[in-house]
């Protein structure tokens, strides 16, 4: 696990040359990983993933996303909330 952390920290920082570089790439790092948070969220709350046919004539779909800004310690991040049709979801992170 210590071996693909490693790896996945000089993947990361390969392109950094000053601290706002890596303070940048860390906050996209951070948007990145809520973003996908959300689809999982999203995945569970409809009980199916995305484009998968599970989810044809269910009554409930995928219906876009809401533009959210958040302020972080890396600065205001702004995020894409995905919503369903029927208005419930409610994501928990």
């Amino acid at each position: 696990m210590q071996d693909l952390k490693d790896k996945t920290i000089k993947e990361l920082a390969k392109d950094c040359r000053t601290v706002e570089d890596v303070h940048e790439m860390l906050k996209n790092l951070f948007k990145d990983t809520i973003q996908q948070l959300f689809e999982a969220e999203m995945d569970d709350h409809l009980g199916y993933s995305k484009h998968s046919s599970d989810g044809d004539n269910t009554g409930n779909s995928r219906n876009g996303y809401t533009k959210k800004t958040i302020k972080t310690k890396f600065g205001n991040t702004e995020l894409n909330v995905p919503r369903d049709r029927n208005s419930e979801f409610e994501p928990q992170v």
